[in-house]
């Protein structure tokens, strides 16, 4: 455990990430869920850095039948996870567009009961 200015923010950042992810695995199915859990393991690291590179590289084809935009945020959360500096942006986005997800959902739920 570090005392440096630096070491606390990172464990900040680390928390929100956590929390993110947390939240993305409580929305989708539980097969998924498994999966983000495996990957969340620190010994999963050699299979989750490739896996978000890929789902980078691959969100650029979302124009592709099979491939979506959807996949840039999940790369990106996989990255995050092992390198420090992308975790609070990373966080930050993520936490923001689920908070926007969850609000549509409500809203389109709240909509429909009328």
């Amino acid at each position: 455990m570090g005392t440096g200015k630096g070491d606390f923010m990172t464990e900040r950042d680390q928390q929100k990430l956590d929390q993110a992810l947390d939240i993305l695995q409580a929305q989708v199915p539980d097969r998924l869920c498994r999966v983000i859990r495996w990957l969340r393991n620190p010994r999963a690291r050699m299979v989750r850095l490739p896996l978000g590179v890929l789902c980078v590289v691959a969100s650029f084809f979302w124009f592709l039948p099979i491939l979506g935009l959807e996949l840039l945020p999940l790369g990106l959360l996989l990255i995050a996870i092992d390198v420090p500096f992308f975790q609070r942006p990373v966080a930050t986005a993520t936490l923001w567009l689920e908070q926007q997800w969850l609000r549509h959902k409500f809203r389109r739920s709240s909509r429909a009961r009328r």
